[in-house]
């Protein structure tokens, strides 16, 4: 694709700049005049470009397009700093009185309920004010609490804070996918400190703007929906995925289905996107609409106001989830450029959907969903037909399965980069899923609109129903079938943000010699590739393990990792108990860009060459490691005190810090993040008055020790 190519396509002039400016809003964030210098940018940009579009001189063309562009980069620059910027708020910090009102259906976690609020004000004893940002808050499982539904308005009395990470390596960004959702604070609310003052039903009538009001109303038609699927027998995994796949609602879904769904390569079944809106799409147009156009020649506007109507009414349905959204906006564009006689899709088309995507919700570039979706569709376009044409069949069921086929490599090329970057695991037997998976899911949805249909004859949508579920029971039957396979995915690969850059521009590089054939365009892909492979080489030499000791700040979860250079690792847990799925939460990044082995698990004493525990002091490498977790050495003495490395205080030990310098020499001194405020400001004070070195893990983060 040369330059000239380029004219063809403006809109993808105008989404990369845009594209850039989007990301690197978001990445200086922090600065805090960026706003106000993007604005000033954008203004002077727009200046530049309406004066070169009135110069006549041909010589200054290029010009207009350079403003342009940096107009592009300080328009998205803006736009994402204008919305992260609505999202702070400065909360009190001690306990205090909001309103709040619940915004989605809320979400049982194993001992709290994890409720997405719209904080309509703060109430103090004298005035009240209001505040207009949306924060999650954690209400402490009980009988009352499991009745709360969307619309629900409640008193709350609560500290909110704004969200912070943990400060451990290779974490998730909490705080800033909070951000870029809206998410202003979060919060714990125990039993007894809220009390609701007016149900959904009544909370909906009075919601504050019409927004509000609107998305109420569509959860609620969604839970109808749901309940609708309960009254026809559907139950367990069918019930969880055909929620799923029809109105975008994956609370019910367990972790077993969702494991066997990620093993197979069929993830992108369970959220409600692209895909799915792109069969409804083609349901309609083929169903309802073709028909007209084919004796009505002249209604073309009413047969995209249709398709408009429809896509929107089942968005609306879905309770006008976040990915529902985007990927009806998407498909609405496709049709209003149908309208205007463009292609249908084509590169062009997708980049002025993205664009004006981006120009909505900037934030929405940050989203994996967006992110697959437009890679995936890009892909197809770019590379179906090439794929198509390497196996020429004849026959017409050869014709439609290698169809099918094609597309699903295409997709797969385009998105395998950024999978293996977010889920480090590739799914070998993706071709096979696919070809029997997305024609189930095919069967199943349309069924599912046929029975919602057919509402008004309970008989027949019995009947319906039944089909639908034995469509649903084949289809998780077969994801398990398929998740049991030999080899059927590589866990615990890591690539790097950057590798994934390079490898897609080596991706372009070798599309363009395709389309090219000149050597020199050859000579220059694999130049590349070969920078690429050094590149890794180099960051996975960096990257290998070396003998060290990290401690993680991961409450609820004391736990020292003892890590040696083949590879292997030990945990030694301080608690018979531990939450481990939260340390796997928080660490498995970390262990997977080191190339860790699956670490063996400590909990009580043990006897090896290479690692050793006894009486909660663990050995290992030459050092000494004491865990503090109870009362076993109060009210002990020894004639001398033992030299011990590291003394790793947690919850669970009620004496002094003094107590066990007369038992132990520690060299250094760490605070678990399991420890009370209270507990972690005494030691502190104790570790200063006795001159001994420390470290709270609550504010520093998980550490390493290199031995």
């Amino acid at each position: 694709m040369n330059t000239a190519c380029l004219h063809q396509y403006p809109y993808i002039r105008l989404i990369i700049p845009w594209i850039a400016g989007v990301f690197c809003g978001d990445w200086f964030f922090d600065q805090s005049a960026e706003l106000l210098w993007s604005i000033l940018a954008f203004c002077l940009f727009t200046g530049l470009s309406i004066a070169f579009y009135y110069l006549e001189r041909y010589s200054l063309r290029w010009c207009f397009g350079v403003s342009v562009f940096a107009l592009c980069f300080a328009g998205g620059w803006g736009s994402i700093s204008w919305q992260l910027k609505q999202t702070v708020y400065d909360f009190p910090e001690k306990e205090t009185v909001y309103r709040v009102q619940l915004t989605d259906t809320p979400e049982a976690k194993e001992r709290t309920l994890l409720c997405r609020v719209w904080l309509e004000g703060q109430h103090d004893s004298s005035y009240v004010c209001p505040i207009g940002r949306k924060a999650i808050l954690y209400l402490q499982k009980d009988s009352l609490v499991t009745q709360l539904k969307v619309g629900d308005e409640l008193f709350v009395s609560v500290r909110i804070s704004s969200p912070v990470n943990g400060g451990n390596f290779d974490e998730f960004d909490y705080v800033r996918y909070l951000m870029r959702h809206g998410i202003s604070g979060t919060g714990y609310v125990p039993s007894g400190k809220w009390v609701r003052v007016s149900s959904s039903a009544a909370a909906s009538s009075h919601a504050s703007g019409c927004l509000h009001f609107i998305q109420y109303t569509a959860i609620s038609y969604r839970e109808k929906v749901i309940d609708l699927y309960r009254k026809l027998g559907f139950e367990g995994d069918e019930l969880a995925v055909l929620s799923a796949l029809t109105v975008g609602e994956k609370a019910d879904l367990s972790e077993s289905i969702r494991e066997s769904y990620s093993v197979s390569g069929a993830s992108h079944i369970l959220a409600l996107s692209g895909l799915h809106i792109g069969l409804l799409y083609a349901l309609f147009f083929l169903l309802f609409l073709k028909p007209l156009v084919r004796r009505w020649r002249g209604i073309r506007y009413f047969r995209s106001v249709l398709l408009l109507v429809l896509l929107w009414s089942f968005a609306f349905f879905t309770g006008l989830s976040p990915s529902v959204v985007r990927s009806v906006s998407m498909f609405s564009i496709l049709t209003i450029a149908d309208l205007f006689g463009g292609r249908s899709l084509s590169l062009n088309t997708l980049a002025a959907t993205a664009w004006v995507m981006l120009l909505g919700n900037p934030a929405w570039l940050f989203d994996i969903g967006f992110q697959l979706s437009f890679l995936a569709v890009l892909s197809i376009l770019l590379l179906q037909k090439p794929v198509g044409r390497l196996l020429p069949v004849k026959n017409r069921i050869g014709k439609y399965v290698w169809g099918l086929m094609s597309v699903s490599i295409a997709a797969q090329i385009g998105t395998a980069p950024l999978v293996l970057l977010y889920f480090s695991r590739f799914s070998t037997h993706f071709l096979l899923t696919n070809l029997v998976v997305i024609p189930l899911v095919t069967l199943a949805l349309y069924t599912t609109v046929f029975m919602l249909c057919l509402t008004p004859l309970p008989a027949v949508q019995y009947l319906v129903a039944e089909v639908a579920r034995f469509l649903l029971k084949a289809l998780n039957g077969f994801v398990r079938w398929i998740e049991q396979l030999p080899y059927a995915s590589l866990d615990g690969i890591w690539v790097y943000q950057l590798e994934v850059l390079g490898i897609y521009i080596f991706f372009l590089l070798f599309f363009y010699y395709s389309k090219t054939r000149r050597f020199r365009n050859l000579v220059i892909c694999l130049s590349f590739l070969l920078c690429l492979g050094i590149c890794h080489t180099v960051m996975y030499g960096y990257d290998r393990p070396h003998s060290s000791l990290v401690f993680y700040n991961v409450r609820g979860c004391p736990v020292v990792h003892c890590i040696g250079e083949d590879r292997r690792s030990w945990l030694s847990y301080a608690d018979t108990l531990p939450d481990k799925h939260r340390l796997q939460m928080v660490a498995a990044n970390y262990w997977s860009r080191h190339q860790l082995l699956p670490p063996v698990e400590i909990t009580t004493d043990c006897q090896g060459v290479d690692f050793s525990r006894h009486q909660q002091i663990v050995f290992y490498h030459g050092c000494r490691i004491c865990m503090v977790t109870d009362n076993r050495w109060r009210n002990k003495s020894a004639v001398s005190p033992l030299s011990i490395n590291y003394m790793y205080l947690c919850k669970g030990y009620s004496g002094r810090l003094e107590e066990l310098t007369r038992l132990f020499s520690p060299s250094f001194i760490l605070l678990d993040a399991s420890l009370s405020d209270d507990r972690k400001r005494l030691f502190r004070e104790e570790c200063e008055r006795l001159g001994l070195h420390f470290l709270s893990l609550s504010e520093e983060g998980s550490v390493r020790f290199l031995l």
